[in-house]
């Protein structure tokens, strides 16, 4: 056995390249939309419901909290469907090398943070 190899290993002093914090925000988002979808699906159920519901859903779509929560979610869908697409292009071979790795990198967080200020400013 190595010798060499570490034995207390502290995670906060490595530096992860820009592809792997790309990766890490994908997984990340993709686990907010996971919880989110019920919040969603809660809302859009009571939307349906009828005339009044969907007044009083209106109501408290005003509260400032809930609309934070509304760009926090819509944040995260557009960030992964930025990266999602990503990984589509990149599944027909296109940015497979390690530059085209960081390429796709920054040009995701770009665009992951062009349709988040949109999304504020739809919500807001």
């Amino acid at each position: 056995m190595n010798s060499n190899r570490p034995t207390n290993l502290d995670l906060t002093t490595i530096e992860l390249p820009l592809p792997a914090k790309a990766s890490i925000i994908h997984r990340i988002s993709g686990f907010i939309l996971f919880f989110a979808v019920a919040f969603m699906l809660c809302a859009l159920a009571a939307s349906l419901e009828s005339e009044e519901s969907f007044a009083e859903l209106k109501s408290v779509f005003d509260n400032g909290l809930v609309k934070f929560i509304t760009w926090g979610i819509l944040s995260a869908l557009g960030y992964h469907l930025v990266a999602g697409v990503k990984h589509l292009l990149m599944d027909m071979g296109i940015g497979e090398t390690k530059e085209g790795g960081r390429t796709g990198a920054i040009i995701t967080l770009v665009l992951g943070v062009i349709v988040i200020v949109l999304a504020g400013v739809w919500v807001w």
